[in-house]
């Protein structure tokens, strides 16, 4: 499965241009031009990266990385900036970046540092996020909103399956296998867990996270 590198720069011609390259090397990209659409597309995509201009109509770059830091949001963040000082790149990274490379900039040495940060990510990743569900492995601890909820740890993997795999149906014979992996386990079992999480992270059934695919299985939406 290809990484989703997204590119948010107000130069347009620079935004056809890493959307070429990147592509080029493997990745699937998304172009913008402001922040507006952002936040959403983190709640709907699984985006691997986050390159992002800091001068951006709207919002600056550093703030906008550092408001989605204090929602929860840990997507990887490369700044890509013509602002240059000591002083603004260490802004950048105390609002969330996890590197900072200045304008102009050498498209080779773009390509390595998007490789080793998504790498390095792909070893560091302990907290996942859909929406206002948040799993943090390392403490083990599911919130909802303010609200931590107490799920088994069976609940727990259950849920992770569904946030990797957001906006994707899930059949029961792959969660059988994904969570359960026992060939004695019938389908009624996913049901019963199923409705047992709904009833976790959405007491007063107004958000229905889990939605039944009639015929096909669930999918998290």
């Amino acid at each position: 499965m290809q990484n989703l590198v997204v590119i948010i720069d107000d130069e347009e011609d620079l935004v056809d241009l890493l959307e070429y390259n990147l592509k080029k090397a493997g990745y699937e990209t998304l172009g913008f031009l402001n922040t507006s659409k952002i936040e959403q597309l983190l709640n709907e995509e699984n985006v691997d990266l986050l390159i992002v201009d800091r001068n951006l109509c709207g919002v600056e770059g550093s703030e906008f990385v550092k408001s989605i830091r204090e929602k929860g949001y840990n997507t990887p963040v490369i700044f890509l900036s013509a602002k240059t000082t000591k002083a603004q790149r260490l802004e950048g990274f105390e609002a969330g970046g996890d590197d900072y490379i200045t304008k102009p900039f050498d498209l080779d040495d773009l390509l390595a540092r998007v490789n080793a940060v998504l790498k390095r990510a792909k070893k560091e990743a302990k907290v996942y996020k859909f929406k206002d569900i948040t799993i943090n492995l390392t403490t083990s601890k599911v919130f909802c909103g303010e609200e931590m909820v107490d799920l088994t740890k069976l609940e727990t993997n259950l849920l992770l399956e569904f946030i990797k795999n957001k906006n994707i149906v899930l059949s029961r014979d792959y969660l059988l296998s994904a969570i359960w992996n026992d060939e004695n386990t019938n389908s009624k079992t996913v049901n019963i867990a199923i409705k047992r999480l709904r009833e976790k992270i959405d007491p007063n059934k107004n958000k229905e996270y889990i939605k039944s695919i009639r015929g096909e299985g669930y999918m998290l939406c």
